[in-house]
């Protein structure tokens, strides 16, 4: 829940999933950065020293851990949402697909998130 708490512009959050899993829902904001084009694109997408969060599917694919090291060999302050996408939806935050933003009611299982309001 750091990443939906943290003031905005103190980070870049980073999709690494292909472009189909992009396309299918992303976090609104996140930029798209394909763990295999990391090394070669990161330096034109993202400024050096900027702190960075990389998210793939969820805890059972390893995309971001990959992609967190390869942040990290670039001198990248990094780190990774373990959760991922799958983790930010079942908390009842927010995501963009073609239809526009979408917000799943909250998973009681797993939800540490409480919405203000």
């Amino acid at each position: 829940m750091d990443v939906a708490d943290a003031a905005p512009g103190s980070l870049v959050l980073v999709d690494t999933r292909r472009q189909s899993s992009w396309d299918h829902g992303h976090i609104p904001g996140a930029v798209h950065l394909p763990t295999a084009q990391i090394p070669s694109r990161a330096a034109a997408v993202i400024p050096a020293g900027t702190s960075v969060v990389v998210y793939s599917w969820g805890p059972g694919c390893n995309g971001s851990t990959f992609a967190a090291l390869a942040f990290a060999e670039l001198g990248y302050p990094v780190r990774e949402m373990i959760g991922g996408i799958e983790y930010w939806a079942r908390n009842g935050l927010s995501v963009e697909t073609a239809a526009g933003i979408v917000v799943a009611t909250a998973d009681g299982l797993v939800t540490a998130h409480r919405p203000e309001g």
